[in-house]
């Protein structure tokens, strides 16, 4: 396939555009989603909300592990360009069906919809894959990381300024306006599509669509069959569990502890966003290769404590804040367990690692909103003597901590030493 052209130029610019966007919708409704369920079920005892925002991001999760690798052989039979439109235009309807939602069952449905349909972003690595040479393939995946940042910093701020009738919109905003926005930045990036987007995957190229391939229990098989790597994955999955207490309770906890609106939740989630994003693009680079993978690894978990345990006995706006550089510092850990679980298999093990992975992280994502829900409900109800709803916090943390042990049980002095390439940071 040739790779510099004109339209692969076009691809890549639209799948950075599809990217960003992807994540302001999905950003732009955490601030509010809390409300919306509030509106749809006015009698509903603050304490229980947990369930309903565990449930969504539970069924969420569950969709996106199971459609993932689907999208992904859709692709791969049909070619990049209907996926990609299918799933944008899918992703309009489902905010609109939220957005309009007469009864909370619509919510739900949408997050399933969602869900499904999220897992586009398996279509646009395909696509980076397809218009990249080798030499700049590594970058330009970095872009679409990039992208889903500067996405994601704006969304919830976007969201909350929507959705709050104490901000500049006035009595205009209410919590359904951030979903029709949503909705219609998909309808409009569906158009841009649909006139722009050119199709990368060549007749020739493409290959038959097989269930074999295209159902995560492949991916959940990779777990059992990877050998040297067990312990840092199930580290991994520790953390990832622990890092769904954001999209889980991290709105209903400080509404509810702090008195905050769906603007100061957008607000915060932008400073987080921008934090992360400074970590992210910059000082992981600068520092990763200087303390090795074994203390970068640390230095990311000993932060997510310290930002979950921070979190959680906030008494006050700025003591979330000032969290903010800890939660972002926790970004660390990724790159680290990633490195330190590939230098420990062969190369012809690269590809299954992968796979489990992303199936640890799955299951993580199902995992976690089971464990953040019910400890929400149990410790944000008025009147208990053990009253605090920043407990799922604590939670995290508790995971956190018991990572930070395992990975210190598990490590050996070889790892302590093990130095990260400069180019593998990035």
């Amino acid at each position: 396939m040739t790779r510099a052209q004109p339209n692969n130029m076009k691809a890549m610019a639209f799948v950075l555009i599809t990217v960003m966007i992807n994540s302001i919708g999905f950003g732009i409704i955490i601030p509010v989603l809390p409300d919306l369920v509030r509106e749809l079920i006015p009698d509903l005892p603050e304490h229980q909300l947990g369930r309903y925002m565990a449930g969504m991001t539970l069924i969420f999760a569950i969709m996106q592990f199971i459609f993932m690798p689907i999208i992904g052989a859709l692709s791969d039979r049909f070619g990049r360009r209907p996926v990609m439109l299918m799933s944008l235009f899918g992703l309009g309807i489902d905010y609109f069906l939220m957005g309009f939602a007469p009864v909370i069952a619509f919510v739900f449905l949408g997050r399933a919809i969602a869900g499904a349909l999220g897992a586009t972003f398996s279509t646009a690595n395909a696509y980076i894959a397809d218009v990249s040479p080798p030499e700049t393939r590594a970058q330009n995946f970095a872009l679409v990381g990039a992208s889903f940042g500067v996405g994601f910093m704006l969304g919830p701020a976007i969201g909350g300024i929507l959705g709050d009738p104490e901000k500049i919109l006035g009595g205009i905003a209410n919590p359904r306006l951030p979903f029709i926005a949503a909705g219609c930045l998909s309808m409009l990036n569906v158009a841009f599509g649909f006139f722009v987007l050119p199709e990368t995957l060549k007749p020739e190229n493409r290959r038959e669509f097989k269930w074999s391939r295209a159902n995560p229990i492949g991916a959940l098989q990779s777990l059992r069959n990877i050998r040297n790597a067990k312990g840092l994955i199930f580290i991994l999955f520790l953390l990832a569990a622990a890092n769904t207490v954001y999209p889980t309770t991290y709105t209903i906890s400080t509404q509810i502890k702090l008195d905050w609106t769906a603007g100061d939740v957008g607000l915060s989630l932008l400073a987080f966003g921008i934090a992360s994003f400074i970590v992210q693009g910059g000082l992981i680079r600068i520092i990763l290769p200087k303390t090795g993978l074994f203390w970068g690894a640390v230095i990311g978990m000993l932060a997510a404590v310290i930002a979950y345990t921070g979190m959680g006995l906030a008494s006050a706006g700025w003591t979330i804040y000032a969290m903010g550089p800890f939660a972002a510092l926790a970004g660390f850990y990724h790159p680290a367990l990633n490195n330190m679980m590939s230098s420990r298999v062969s190369e012809s093990e690269q590809g299954e690692l992968q796979g489990a992975i992303g199936a640890a992280q799955g299951l993580a994502l199902i995992a976690g909103p089971l464990i953040m829900g019910p400890t929400f409900e149990i410790f944000a109800k008025e009147g208990m003597p053990y009253y605090q709803p920043g407990a799922p916090f604590i939670a995290a943390s508790t995971l956190s901590i018991i990572a930070i042990v395992t990975f210190a049980l598990i490590t050996n002095k070889a790892d302590r030493t093990r130095v990260l390439p400069t180019e593998a940071a990035e």
